[in-house]
């Protein structure tokens, strides 16, 4: 019972699907992001795109590069800047894992998803390593195998 609660108050808003796809996702984090009215009266529209955001490390900071909100209409002079670079907030010894991951190891800092979470926005970021090319043929053959195992046994 608890578990369906959970996600009626999860209400998704965006997902990047080709994080996934195109990254091995070695660890994920829930963080708050900081944001203006007219941002959350759009994303609350639905007008958000993460496909193309990433996550850096900064002066002891995690910010958020490219993500897209749309200009609220209503929002005439008070608007925002629809690819400004937003602030995560997350815990200080989270940011020490992630700087140690991001600037010795190389990985790069992918969001996954964007949601409310009990009426704050929250964004899931990944900690990912880039896959090669045949490492992503390998993925889709597998799960085009997985998938005709599934149609065989659904026949029989």
């Amino acid at each position: 019972m608890a578990e369906t609660a959970e996600k009626r108050e999860k209400e998704s808003i965006a997902r990047n699907r080709r994080a996934r796809h195109d990254y091995q996702i070695l660890d994920t984090w829930e963080a708050g992001i900081v944001l203006t009215g007219s941002e959350v009266k759009s994303l609350r529209n639905g007008k958000a795109n993460i496909s193309d955001a990433y996550g850096i490390v900064k002066e002891g900071e995690v910010h958020l590069l490219n993500l897209h909100i749309s200009p609220y209409e209503q929002a005439s002079y008070f608007n925002h800047e629809p690819t400004r670079t937003r602030k995560l907030l997350l815990h200080r010894r989270e940011i020490r894992k992630l700087i140690g991951a991001v600037e010795r190891q190389g990985l790069t800092l992918v969001p996954l998803e964007l949601y409310f979470k009990r009426g704050k926005v929250k964004v899931a970021i990944g900690l990912g390593r880039g896959k090669k090319l045949y490492d992503k043929r390998a993925d889709e053959k597998k799960r085009d195998d997985e998938r005709d195992m599934q149609r065989a046994v659904r026949v029989r």
